[in-house]
């Protein structure tokens, strides 16, 4: 993986300084080399910090420009089918100076212009500036694995991989947008375009966007959607349950191969769990001396997958090493709160660090098992909504509104069944509740305790974002692919992996993949309310060993509740919260919180929340 940034404008700005110092800020995404080009009129910067994956010459250093000098591009992620793309370019003429999918995409977009998306299956964030045309092009792939935040002011376009590289903009003005502020707080990250940031977007998953340097002009659009379930009710040889475990292994051990190639030592992160054991198992088919790395929490028995993994590994035969995170310290926290610069909430954001970390002192590039979960239908959460929807048929509107407002009004934050029972008021034809939320809308009202912070948004944002479907797990898990899954698991993934610059890859996001779960696989055959992720298990079953425990589901967590309830932990979260010089929350409401969380109470990911945000709001010196 990489880091690009870059600034277009008309007014020809005198940007160099900041686009240096945004590039090498962002060092970590690529400590093998950096590059930085101008236009000859100073209207145009390009800049990029390299981490070498495929063609580690020169010969892959960016920007790049193609042979007519007329296009140029910085380039972040991985093109899995770049061979194939370059192979029908040469047949149309075009001929190669490298052997990098960097020069493949700007051929690509050379031949076909911005059409060139949909014949690009990978993972990426790119621009490219098009002299011929005087706009720049950019682009995110479709599951939003690559990030790319951008500003435009003055008819000047800013953008960078990660936001510390437009902060490093001393012009930036560092306000937090009260609407996003919600958002957070209630869900742990902001959804689609809008940035904790006032005046900066995010380009969301599968959009591109072209700026017009001559106007000042931008459009953004969709290149991609999730198709519609295709189910017929008549069962066929084709939609049998038998072929569908069939073309799931054809797709996986396709999406695996490709993902496998690197000119750099490459790995699989096997936690024993479903979703990396198949990756496992399509990898040892592609390539000799499979190389797995589980990592163990010692004195944590509860978070301990190495049993599992080691039982894979025996079967498949791959060469396996146990790595030892060690204690996770409150000191990594100021650390993921510089490096996380947009604040998003998951605390297990420490053992994904922690793992990164360890992993690359063996490889570069890392194969997991993320998006299995939301394409197939794998959280606990999927199960108990189709039992809550299936057990409120039976309980009258007015009777369930009762219920939910009574939670709400009578039940601490914090305590066992209050999210589920606030949930109980909702449309399940049509809507879906929160299920994981953080703060509901009279805690966030109290945390903000301040004229102009608290901007009531999130519920009319998140309605909007459900998805429509008379399908409640349709719904539900296309909701979770279009948000939890780019806004938290791969923001998690990228920043703590690339911060230790790993690369890390996710097969299960290949886009046939997707589409596949998504227009081919009924509901029935994702999760009940008694089992998930059952096409994925049926193909298990398959190739796993008789004795694998296909049931257990083991979150990558930390004992943050345990650990809140005395000690460094404890201490850190009090002196970050309530010090002197002042918190944007509510002292009050932070204070009932932590006595919540020293009484037992599941306050830990939201003491977090605020935590990481006060943090983060500190290093960057942001003002409320």
């Amino acid at each position: 993986m990489c880091g690009i940034i870059g600034v277009v404008g008309n007014t020809c700005p005198t940007d160099h300084e900041w686009l240096t110092a945004g590039r090498d800020l962002m060092t970590h995404r690529g400590p093998d080399d950096a590059g930085e080009w101008w236009s000859h009129d100073g209207s145009v910067g390009l800049g990029h910090r390299r981490l070498a994956i495929i063609d580690l010459s020169s010969a892959g250093h960016q920007p790049m420009h193609d042979d007519s000098k007329a296009l140029t591009i910085v380039f972040n992620g991985e093109i899995y089918n770049f061979a194939d793309v370059r192979r029908e370019l040469t047949l149309k003429g075009y001929r190669f100076r490298s052997n990098s999918d960097t020069e493949v995409i700007l051929v690509a977009y050379r031949e076909w212009g911005t059409e060139c998306l949909s014949r690009l299956n990978g993972t990426f964030a790119f621009a490219i500036y098009d002299d011929r045309l005087h706009r720049i092009f950019m682009a995110r792939d479709r599951a939003g694995e690559k990030p790319l935040f951008y500003s435009i002011a003055g008819g000047v376009l800013r953008f960078a991989s990660e936001l510390k590289g437009l902060m490093a903009n001393p012009a930036l003005k560092r306000r937090i947008d009260p609407m996003a502020l919600d958002c957070y707080l209630a869900i742990g990250f902001v959804p689609g375009e809008r940035c904790i940031l006032q005046g900066i977007n995010k380009l969301p998953p599968a959009h591109a966007m072209t700026f017009d340097l001559t106007q000042g002009t931008s459009r953004v659009w969709r290149y991609w959607t999730l198709p519609d379930l295709a189910i017929s009710s008549a069962r066929t040889p084709e939609n049998s349950e038998e072929a569908l475990v069939d073309r799931l292994e054809t797709l996986l051990e396709d999406a695996v191969s490709r993902q496998m190639v690197a000119d750099v030592p490459i790995g699989i992160l096997l936690s024993g769990g479903v979703d990396s054991s198949l990756v496992t198992a399509m990898a040892v088919r592609a390539a000799p001396n499979v190389k797995t790395f589980t990592v163990r929490f010692p004195g944590y028995v509860r978070f301990d997958e190495t049993e599992y993994a080691r039982l894979i590994s025996r079967h498949f035969g791959t060469t396996h090493l146990e790595l030892d995170a060690g204690h996770a310290s409150v000191d990594t926290l100021p650390l993921l709160a510089r490096q996380f610069d947009e604040p998003m909430v998951d605390s297990s954001m420490i053992p994904t660090y922690l793992v990164s970390k360890l992993v690359r002192e063996h490889c570069t590039v890392a194969l997991g098992g993320d998006g299995g979960d939301e394409l197939f239908g794998g959280y606990a959460l999927h199960s108990r909504l189709l039992w809550t929807a299936n057990l409120v048929r039976y309980v009258p509107s007015s009777l369930r509104h009762s219920i939910s407002g009574a939670a709400t009004t009578l039940l601490p934050v914090g305590f066992k069944g209050r999210v589920w029972l606030q949930g109980l008021e909702t449309d399940f034809r049509h809507s879906l509740p929160v299920g994981v939320g953080h703060f509901d809308s009279p805690t966030r009202k109290r945390l903000l305790n301040t004229p102009g912070m608290w901007a009531s948004s999130f519920d009319r944002t998140r309605e909007e974002r459900i998805p429509k479907s008379s399908d409640l797990l349709q719904r539900v898990t296309r909701m979770d692919f279009e948000n939890y899954l780019p806004e938290d698991i791969l923001v998690k993934v990228d920043r703590a992996s690339m911060l230790n610059s790993l690369e890390v890859r996710a097969p299960l996001l290949d886009y046939r993949l997707i589409e596949f779960a998504f227009g081919s696989v009924p509901s029935s055959l994702k999760t009940t309310k008694t089992s998930r992720k059952v096409l994925l298990r049926r193909l298990a079953t398959r190739l796993f060993p008789s004795t694998f425990d296909q049931r257990r589901k083991q979150g990558f967590s930390i004992p943050l509740v345990t650990w809140l309830r005395g000690g460094p932990w404890k201490a850190f979260f009090h002196e970050v919260l309530l010090r002197s010089d002042g918190s944007i929350f509510d002292r009050q409401t932070i204070t009932e919180l932590l006595a919540g969380a020293a009484h037992g109470r599941a306050n830990g990911e939201r003491l977090f929340a605020l935590v990481m945000f006060e943090l983060w709001r500190r290093e960057y010196n942001v003002a409320a």
